[in-house]
């Protein structure tokens, strides 16, 4: 089909592509006005088009349920560090209620400046399909995908096809998903860019991966049978080339944050070189205690600095090129290098491994009491290759491995196969066993954890003869929602606590409230402290997944112009917020402080939480918790290994002084602990409900609704729905 492509206006293409993947049918839309202005771009208006093509019956392997991918309006300008990130949005098979992602490298800003600010999949091909947006051309056809199971095949098959045909490698974005992703319900979406700058084999050049990991939605583009989408395009040129309202302002933005980027990181998080594995050694301090080990159980562990960033960028990470996921972004955090695989068919070959970022760092290595970074490559590797989300392959595997601790599985159940902290090879078998669903244990674990929690269970009390042990082991099955921790033990951090309780609406996840560091730095010294963060931090995070811009450069490099701020909350970074409001209104033509920017989230934030209550109804609020493992010790050893601190809670929750705490017996000191924790969690949901506007179950008020004007945005199915668990 060909298409005509547009001029950027304010950042915008103002057209929509949509496919029918089962018909074969190809429309060009243009975006609605007052659908753009409102919901901005990104996870926003994805969300927004998710909703009007959904209906409260409809699952994520339906026919009508698309995936959509969207980038935002300031995406893709390298004039400003870290506009690399495009949202995937559809209907999570893992989770069943809206599934988000956000990921980077050139596919948003490429798609865009192919002329579209989204792309929306509906429909179930019949063989294994491949969407080509050729900008060059101006076509868009639908063809036969190379037949590859795995996606680093995959990508060579691509690359070979349009360099055959005269294309450069820098013209080519694309994404892809493999074998893994058709076997569980989470699987991950990888965005293929060329890195001309990183040097292989005495050459330049190498594709590079990011990936949409979390809530299954490279599980979506398998169902339909999408084995790649392919953009080629290339930069816009001119004096204007990204349609700014005021371009001279965007430039000036770009060039204030690049500065505070270069002098700051290179003295606290050292991105350039560590990249955000550098996290470890924050999360693994004994004050902090917020590093997940062996399954969230410990905090911290002797071994860590064994796999923290240092580690990595001294014997791991090829430092040369630039490393940037996208043009212009100097903090340089997309670090990767060389292994030698060990296991599989691959065993013996050296690869290119992106990453790993500190959620897969901690997630194969501490959580799984893996002290090796080369085993924590090869399992990235793996599962970027099968198409499995990392993190929440990883917290599944410490579930299982847990399960075996605590005698609730035995090789019995599992025919022979165990799967124990520490033991690397049984992990990457069970890696490989679980992207092929080879056997009956990574058959069900692929499913998600709610089912595995359900399978444990029966197989224990079919072998014991005694009652199910399902509360048991709800209590340490680290998920919300059905979506696996992001990897912060958040004993310590109330805030973090509900944050992966009720402000991630798509689960546990940290995108929405990343305050774990905030809070153990002292941000939120009271309990109103804290409900206020609930509220103005996912302003500002999910409000640039509508941007298309990446957190790091605002959230992990302090300005220090914020330090010298008076009367404010300087932990939001508020000069650096300031630099984005200039690159905000230089290209929309606005003139609105950064804090009004950013309260424009609170309208797909409320459109997610309209959505889930479609699915869960007056249920909506009980999906708003954590297991008991997040919350404090699960047993009285692991209130031991922390003794002295949880004591000293005692001490104020009781008021008596710790001569008296100390001759209590350990299991009573610990539901004491358990209860008051427990209690400040539900009495902070419940505030934080009050302060977004919703009812005490967690729903949406109409009058909120009506008052951010989100209320004529809804389908008459949700406002009907809304309107009646209102109680009117």
């Amino acid at each position: 089909m060909k298409y005509t492509k547009k001029p950027l206006n304010h950042g915008y293409a103002n057209q929509i592509l949509s496919i029918d993947a089962g018909t074969g049918k190809i429309n060009v839309i243009p975006l609605d006005p007052q659908a753009r202005d409102f919901f901005i771009g990104g996870r926003g208006l994805g969300l927004y088009l998710l909703h009007k093509k959904i209906t409260a019956k409809t699952t994520a392997h339906d026919q009508e349920n698309p995936l959509i991918f969207s980038p935002g309006p300031l995406g893709g300008i390298p004039q400003f560090p870290g506009t690399s990130k495009c949202m995937a949005i559809s209907l999570s098979p893992l989770t069943h209620i809206p599934g988000v992602s956000n990921f980077g490298g050139h596919f948003g800003a490429y798609l865009k400046y192919a002329g579209f600010d989204a792309l929306e999949i509906t429909g179930i091909a019949k063989e294994s399909t491949m969407i080509i947006i050729d900008s060059f051309k101006g076509e868009i056809s639908i063809t036969k995908a190379p037949a590859h199971d795995q996606v680093f095949d995959q990508e060579r098959a691509i690359v070979d096809k349009f360099l055959q045909e005269g294309r450069e490698k820098k013209d080519i974005v694309f994404l892809t998903t493999g074998i893994g992703a058709a076997n569980t319900t989470f699987g991950c979406i990888n965005s293929h860019y060329y890195d001309a700058a990183k040097p292989v084999d005495g050459a330049k050049g190498l594709f590079r991966t990011k990936q949409a990991g979390r809530t299954g939605l490279g599980t979506v583009m398998m169902h339909k049978n999408i084995r790649a989408v392919v953009v080629l395009s290339g930069f816009p040129h001119g004096e204007n080339p990204y349609g700014a309202a005021d371009w001279d302002k965007v430039k000036q933005s770009g060039t204030k944050l690049h500065k505070v980027v270069k002098e700051v990181d290179p003295q606290s998080l050292d991105m350039a070189h560590k990249g955000s594995a550098g996290l470890i050694t924050f999360m693994n301090k004994d004050e902090y205690q917020s590093l997940p080990v062996k399954n969230y159980q410990l905090g911290s562990d002797p071994h860590a600095p064994e796999i923290c960033g240092k580690v990595y960028a001294k014997s791991l990470f090829d430092h040369r090129g630039m490393d940037g996921c996208f043009p212009g972004c100097n903090l340089r955090c997309t670090k990767g290098g060389w292994v030698m695989l060990t296991s599989d068919e691959h065993h013996g070959r050296k690869v290119w491994v992106d990453g790993p970022e500190y959620e897969t760092a901690a997630g194969f290595g501490s959580n799984l009491g893996m002290w090796q970074p080369e085993f924590i490559m090869e399992a990235n590797w793996h599962c970027d290759n099968y198409g499995i989300d990392t993190i929440t392959t990883a917290v599944i595997m410490a579930f299982i491995m847990e399960c075996y601790q605590r005698g609730y599985l035995t090789k019995e159940d599992t025919h022979g196969f165990e799967l124990t902290w520490g033991d690397e090879q049984k992990a990457l078998e069970f890696i490989h066993d679980l992207a092929i669903r080879k056997t009956e244990l990574t058959s069900i674990a692929g499913l998600g954890m709610i089912e595995l929690i359900i399978w444990v269970a029966e197989k224990y009390a079919a072998r014991t003869g005694k009652p199910s042990p399902q509360k048991e082991l709800e209590r340490f099955a680290m998920h919300t929602k059905g979506l696996p921790f992001s990897l912060y033990r958040t004993h310590r951090s109330l805030s973090m606590q509900s944050s992966y309780a009720a402000a991630s609406d798509i689960g546990a996840h940290h995108a929405a409230a990343w305050l774990v560091k905030l809070d153990l730095l002292g941000a939120f010294p009271t309990f109103e402290a804290r409900a206020k963060a609930l509220i103005t931090y996912p302003r500002v995070r999910l409000g640039n997944d509508n941007l298309g811009l990446c957190k790091l450069p605002w959230v992990d490099v302090f300005n220090p112009d914020s330090g010298k701020r008076k009367d404010t909350d300087i932990y939001i970074n508020p000069a650096s917020q300031e630099i984005y409001a200039d690159f905000y209104n230089g290209m929309l033509g606005t003139n609105m402080t950064w804090e009004k920017i950013f309260e424009q989230t609170d309208r797909d934030i409320n459109l997610q939480r309209v959505m889930n209550v479609m699915t869960y109804g007056r249920t909506t609020g009980e999906h708003d918790w954590i297991p008991d493992r997040a919350i404090g010790p699960t047993d009285d050893n692991l209130y031991d290994a922390e003794k002295d601190y949880n004591d000293q809670q005692i001490v104020a929750i009781l008021n008596k002084p710790l001569t008296e705490i100390a001759k209590m017996k350990t299991d009573e000191k610990r539901e004491t602990l358990m209860k008051y924790r427990k209690d400040q969690l539900s009495k902070l949901i419940k505030v934080y409900y009050q302060q977004r506007g919703w009812t005490d179950q967690g729903i949406p008020k109409v009058d909120t609704l009506k008052q951010i004007g989100l209320w004529n945005f809804l389908s008459d199915e949700a406002r009907t729905k809304v309107t009646a668990m209102n109680g009117a």
